[in-house]
């Protein structure tokens, strides 16, 4: 800033924009030009969409929302889509403009409401507003960190309800990471919000370049400098797929010596990722495969090596993940020095310290702590929130070096590190596995280079058979990351707008959703899709065909027959816990039986059957061989037992005395020594290893499949393998065509059609809301309209604390996987009851929308009704998570979300004792390890 040009253009910004000098001079570096105009802009009354990549600095701008506020006396909102960052904000904020300034509102706290500055999650602005809070009075900046959220499909509608329903007066500030069609959701906000200033930076903060790990040998991916290495950005791809866009220029740019490595790889060995090849099945003499995936240990030490730690290494797994962190530390591995050793101890132990001690080994504390002393960690959302925080926290301070994380990693906590490292470039979506897309490229490498610190940074992809490396530079070349949004109005919205603003100004305000702005666009694009989709059906049709009959009959046979197979068998895995209650239910004073598991593992005599209450299960006291009386439990048991034989205690025995103890268990020595090491056969042996041939429909659809022509089709695996392609493509036609469908309906049209369902139901009464409307706008859950329901029939009137716990957790759950058990386990007595009748309002509801032509509910899943039970019953984690197989931040994050509606339903079940025993649940399930994660949450 040399020349007197330059000079002068500064003198005048600075007069034009004191608040921005002013704001400029807290800060000891330079503000970017981008920061700069978005500021200026705001200033000057505007409102602004800021752009811009992970650890550009974008956030600045929305404290300098903070500082204008101050300055001229009026309030801002700071929200945030997640607890975590918002408490992570809350605490920046009092460090800068002091406690008495700034508050803090979430879901578990509430400090300093009336504050000039509060920081929130955005879903509690969304209820305020609704509320018509008092709070909002002399609102006139909010910040809106991490706008592109709108994108997600169970919260996103949250961001653009906030977006058309706050005041005209209030300036907005969204922050959203780099996105392909910044433009395009400029011009909504335009539209939505008034003058709105987009403001666009492309340009990392820290150049990144890109390798690939072959064996233990990192290799450049470009031939020259990487696209992300220079100055400015990538270029947009014209084309969705970044291979067509850039062809002729990757020719050039890939390094050609990962080109020879993947041409003489695949020359060895055919890419058949589909059918992988056995050793054992290759004819003799062939050559072997010459470069290798490394191991994840091999990959952190190389790393170390070539001073390229600390570094986040994504593996789409939560299993992955803990399995590298243990793998580390089998190899010995050690990145800390004794002074960091020390220190993270430090660290582990303050933040853990009011965490139960009984729960530490279930939690898996030990491996943790051990790990993190090395500087090795695992950071997934099956973890505790605490160690999750711990992880964040040190790897922040540059303490631990590498940390095994799942995509998830990538939104959210600012953790930038010097290396990232994709271990895959596919992922498991749920349905299948997929190639990770350009714009989950881009957000995963983009934490790598520390801005201030780094002077470059790093993405390191791992080689792996079939490696393209020319797909892998389109990946880094691309930018594609197009903001969808995911907006529908719900049962609750509708009744909430509807009370605040009447039905023909609610229907008018939600055309002006962004959803709205985007299907009008998009119809025709799909429609090509769907052409395109019916071609190649047919081509595969064509591919199938067999002489001897309907091949596709027979493919779809098959696909039945392993859904079955795969469902059975996560079926007899449940079947067999609840026959090993059923097992020891059975037993009587006297029974000789085989513990099959546990410390006490062995012979023992039952003194006591245990028949309690079910609040805590059957615990049978038995008599071991080493004299020892012991109260069993569940965890004992992973398999039934049975009394092998009995003997006869004393009337007058006496656990306590130790004599008879002894006198006793030398009777059980003997009569077992008769007995053999083994006992006589079991009538239960075997039954826990139970075959398909036990399922009658499974055995009529094998017999089916057998006399079906086309079984004996001598080309029957290659018309298989075009059946499945052909499967997979109708599958996704299907979808494409359900989306045509939906888009076509407009969000005004959706709502109309919401309206009817809740005038039906006697929600709404014109431009009104009933009792029960009103009960209905306190709950937000998915399963909304449910709730509401249950609470008008009395479903919930009579149940226990822990029942009450049971059958609302059936509202909040959702399996991660389409595969786990359809027949979960469940408390016998009145929940089956309450379940069966909240079973039945869904299928009314679900047929009512299916007249309304509308879709909202999903089905209620089950499977977190036993674990709430238990939990809400006084059992420990210990032996939660061993009867759930759930992870326990899984765990805790679906105990909070039960929170979270029990008090809602305390709320909307008015001064009635279910709002006491609605209350008593939150109190129950709010112990422990939840108690401590609603602390830092």
């Amino acid at each position: 800033m040399s020349t007197p040009s330059e000079k002068y253009a500064v003198f005048r910004s600075d007069q034009e924009h004191p608040a921005v000098k002013e704001f400029r001079a807290l800060y000891d570096f330079e503000l970017d030009e981008f920061q700069l105009r978005a500021c200026a802009a705001l200033e000057d009354g505007h409102q602004v969409l800021v752009a811009a990549p992970t650890g550009s600095g974008k956030t600045l701008v929305g404290e300098f929302a903070v500082h204008l506020a101050l300055q001229r006396g009026q309030k801002c909102f700071y929200t945030t889509p997640i607890k975590a960052l918002s408490n992570q904000k809350y605490a920046d904020l009092v460090s800068r403009y002091g406690s008495d300034k700034v508050g803090l509102l979430t879901g578990d706290n509430s400090i300093n409401s009336e504050a000039p500055i509060v920081v929130m999650t955005t879903e509690v602005l969304r209820n305020m507003l609704y509320a018509g809070s008092s709070t909002l009075l002399g609102l006139s900046y909010v910040v809106m960190d991490e706008v592109h959220y709108l994108a997600d499909r169970a919260r996103g509608a949250v961001w653009e309800e906030v977006l058309i329903h706050l005041q005209e007066s209030v300036s907005v500030v969204s922050l959203s990471a780099t996105v392909s069609n910044a433009e395009e959701f400029g011009d909504w906000l335009e539209t939505v919000r008034g003058n709105t200033v987009v403001v666009l930076e492309e340009k990392r903060p820290v150049p990144l370049f890109q390798h690939v790990m072959v064996g233990k040998r990192l290799h450049d991916l470009f031939a020259g400098e990487a696209p992300t290495a220079r100055v400015g950005a990538p270029a947009k791809a014209k084309s969705g797929n970044p291979a067509k866009a850039n062809q002729v220029d990757l020719k050039d740019l890939v390094n050609p010596q990962l080109v020879r490595i993947a041409r003489d790889d695949n020359r060895i060995f055919r890419d058949d990722s589909r059918k992988p090849r056995r050793r054992r099945d290759l004819p003799k003499g062939r050559p072997q495969r010459s470069h290798f995936t490394p191991y994840r240990s091999d990959v952190v030490e190389e790393l170390d090596a070539g001073a390229l730690l600390p570094a986040i290494y994504f593996i789409f797994s939560r299993k992955g993940c803990e399995d590298a962190m243990l793998q580390c530390l089998r190899s010995g591995l050690r990145l800390t020095k004794p002074s960091e050793r020390d220190e993270i101890k430090r660290v582990l132990a303050e933040r853990t310290a009011d965490l139960p001690d009984e729960d530490l080994g279930v939690l898996g504390y030990h491996d943790f702590a051990e790990a993190l002393s090395r500087g090795i960690a695992a950071h997934h959302a099956g973890m505790l929130a605490a160690f999750k925080e711990v992880v964040e926290e040190l790897f922040a301070r540059g303490l631990i070096k590498v940390v095994f994380a799942t995509e998830t990693l990538a939104l959210g906590i600012n953790m930038p590190a010097r290396t990232v490292v994709l271990e895959k470039l596919s992922k498991w979506n749920g349905e299948a596995h997929v190639d990770i897309t350009p714009g989950e490229y881009t957000q995963l490498t983009g934490r790598a280079g520390r801005r201030g610190i780094d002077v470059e940074g790093h993405a390191v992809v791992l080689w792996q058979p079939g490696f393209d490396p020319r797909a892998v530079a389109g990946l880094a070349s691309t930018r594609t990351y197009p903001l969808r949004s995911s907006f529908s109005p719900s049962y609750n919205m509708a009744v909430n707008l509807v009370r605040q603003v009447g039905r023909t100004r609610a229907r008018d305000m939600l055309e002006l959703s962004f959803a709205q702005f985007q299907s009008d666009q998009a119809v025709v694009g799909l429609a090509r899709q769907v052409q395109r989709n019916t071609e190649a059906l047919e081509g595969y049709k064509e591919s199938i065909d067999c002489h001897l009959g309907d091949f596709l009959e027979y493919a779809e046979l098959r696909r039945r027959i392993g859904e079955r197979e795969a469902s059975g068998s996560k079926r007899r895995k449940l079947d067999r816990r609840v026959e090993a209650q059923e097992s020891i239910e059975k037993l009587r004073i006297g029974d000789v039986i085989r513990i099959p598991a546990g410390r006490s593992a062995g012979w023992a005599l039952v003194l006591d059957p245990g028949m309690r209450s079910e609040r805590e299960g059957p615990r049978p006291t038995v008599l071991t061989l080493d004299r020892q009386v012991r109260k069993l439990s569940m965890i004992d048991f992973p398999t039934p037992v049975e009394a092998i034989s009995s003997l006869r205690i004393p009337k007058k025995f006496n656990p306590r005395n130790p004599q008879q103890r002894r006198e006793l268990a030398q009777v059980l020595r003997n009569h077992t020594d008769m007995l053999g090491e083994d006992g006589p056969p079991s009538r239960t042996r075997g039954r826990d290893v139970v075959s398909h041939a036990d399922d009658p429909e499974l055995q009529e659809m094998r017999a089916q499949l057998r006399a079906h022509p086309c079984h004996g089709c001598s080309d029957r695996e290659d018309h298989a393998r075009w059946a499945e392609r052909y499967f997979r493509l109708d599958r996704e036609n299907r979808e494409v065509q359900r989306k045509i469908e939906q888009r076509t309906n407009t969000i005004a049209r959706q709502f109309d059609r919401v309206c009817q369902v809740l005038d039906a139901l006697h929600y709404l009464d014109g431009d009104k809301t009933t009792e029960a409307g009103d009960r209905l706008s306190r709950i937000y859950t998915e399963l909304d309209l449910v709730a509401a329901e249950c609470l008008r029939q009395g479903v919930f009137d009579d149940l226990t604390v822990p029942e009450l716990a049971a059958c609302l957790a059936a509202l909040v759950y959702e399996a991660r996987s389409k595969d786990e058990p359809t027949s979960p386990r469940l408390p016998r007595g009145d929940v089956r009851l309450a379940l069966e009748k909240m079973g039945g309002i869904w299928r009314d509801l679900s047929a009512l929308e299916r007249d309304m032509r509308v879709d909202f509910l999903r089905s209620m899943d089950l499977g977190f009704c036993w674990p709430a039970f238990r939990w809400a019953s006084g059992a420990s984690l210990a032996e939660v998570l061993y009867e759930s197989d759930l992870a326990a931040g899984d765990f805790v994050r679906w105990v909070k979300q039960l929170i979270d509606l029990t008090e809602q339903v305390a709320d909307a079940a008015g001064p009635t004792p279910l709002r006491s025993t609605a209350r008593a649940v939150v109190d129950e399930i709010r112990r422990g390890v939840i108690s401590y994660a609603s602390m830092i949450d």
